[in-house]
């Protein structure tokens, strides 16, 4: 009987050995090869000027860029939940960066998720999207980059928990999530339509954080595209349909916002949203940002004008009353808040007025980004011109900020309190 178990283990053990080795070769990706600092590449100076738009437009600086770093050589941490994974250097220093890449690696790394030494990315480097982009495209972008100057910087190295560490885990998650190459046009829709979706699902990888994630952190698809998701510890909100936002984003909303970072429908881009427009989407050409809108008002049911235009109005109205009630949240907010977002007449004290009954942050379902502004302000807006908010961390405490947030959201924006927000509040404030 023992005889039989030891051989059943054996057979148990060698059938693993196979699969794990049978799937080591299947995932295995050879290196290509390096060029060497005296290979000379050549690009026109009309590549190298569209490519310098596809950078802004996959805001290439805005993840390859740390805190104080010297633009594109990487280092910025990315806090998930197995760990910290550091942007790379993609400067064309031979040493530290992609100075030593061919065309064909960089594509390869675009398209397929693999560097030029065979090794996976994790897709925190949202190649699942970049893979839609044209050969054209690419082959203008990495002119762009080779074009720049080459920075000497080693950034940390990627620091995962076990078996996440594994990058050769990534070939399974590839085969259930990526699907490689360029996007087609769809013949159901005009010119304009297929423009902003290739922007806007190519390089512009707006899914990877507007998009809900499966149990696998693969984007999902279907009616949950474009529905909302989380980046950096914030939400980012719905850009279709399943948005909480009072008036529906339509194309002159979008366009107002991709270009300034501020509308009035809508409020302020803070956050991870903020080097977006800055570094990028507010770079673009104009006709790319208006395909774009154009792409997203699509998710969008129409409202129309007069029923949008009553419905801000009796919101506005609302937030006007509001702030006369006696109440602790009322004084909060007559002290902290109203100078700079009462919709009366009054002197305009810095950039924007945003008009908080439309604000999409007190109308989301998470109270997490407006916990986020209040506590942190907005130190670094979109564009100049929108103006700076000051922080009120040292200022209010935790059961005040909640006090405050639970009064704008239900006596201006008219939604429900949050549940258990002062706790939330704390959670916040405690992991900055």
């Amino acid at each position: 009987m023992k005889s039989k178990s030891k051989k059943v283990l054996g057979w148990s053990a060698a059938v693993v050995a196979i699969a794990v080795i049978g799937a080591g070769i299947a995932s295995w990706q050879p290196a290509i090869a390096p060029l060497s600092e005296a290979d000379h590449q050549t690009f026109s100076a009309e590549q190298i000027a569209r490519g310098a738009k596809l950078a802004a437009l996959g805001d290439c600086a805005v993840c390859h860029t740390r805190p104080g770093g010297v633009r594109n050589t990487g280092g910025l941490a990315m806090e998930i939940p197995f760990g910290t994974i550091y942007s790379t250097n993609i400067t064309p220093d031979h040493e530290t960066g992609i100075g030593s890449w061919s065309y064909p690696a960089f594509e390869r790394a675009m398209r397929h998720g693999v560097d030029r030494e065979g090794r996976y990315l994790y897709p925190a480097f949202p190649y699942t999207s970049f893979t839609r982009t044209s050969d054209e495209d690419l082959q203008a972008l990495y002119a762009w980059l080779m074009s720049q100057p080459p920075v000497r910087y080693q950034p940390p190295k990627t620091a995962l928990n076990f078996p996440f560490n594994i990058r050769q885990g990534i070939a399974a998650w590839n085969w259930l999530a990526l699907r490689p190459g360029a996007m087609q046009p769809d013949p159901a829709h005009d010119a304009v339509w297929n423009r902003g979706a290739y922007l806007t699902e190519g390089l512009g990888h707006c899914s990877a954080c507007h998009s809900p994630r499966n149990i696998l952190f693969a984007e999902q698809g279907g009616k949950a595209h474009l529905s909302g998701g989380v980046a950096e510890g914030w939400s980012a909100p719905a850009l279709t349909a399943h948005s909480n936002a009072p008036i529906s984003w339509n194309y002159a909303d979008l366009l107002s916002f991709m270009r300034s970072g501020y509308v009035a429908n809508h409020g302020v881009a803070a956050g991870p949203m903020g080097p977006v427009v800055n570094e990028g989407l507010s770079q673009l050409p104009e006709d790319d940002l208006r395909a774009m809108a154009v792409y997203l008002a699509s998710f969008n049911p129409p409202q129309p004008d007069d029923k949008a235009a009553a419905l801000k109005q009796r919101l506005l109205q609302r937030e006007t009353q509001a702030k006369t009630l006696a109440s602790e949240g009322a004084r909060l907010y007559s002290g902290a808040c109203m100078a700079c977002h009462a919709q009366s007449e009054g002197a305009q004290l810095a950039g924007v007025r945003p008009a908080l009954a439309l604000n999409s942050n007190l109308n989301d379902a998470s109270p997490d980004n407006a916990i986020r502004v209040v506590l942190n302000g907005i130190a670094a807006p979109a564009t100049p011109a929108l103006g700076t908010m000051p922080p009120f961390a040292n200022h209010l405490s935790d059961r005040q900020i909640a006090v405050l947030l639970n009064y704008l959201r239900t006596e201006q924006a008219g939604k429900a309190a949050w549940p258990d927000l002062q706790q939330r509040v704390s959670a916040l404030r405690s992991a900055q």
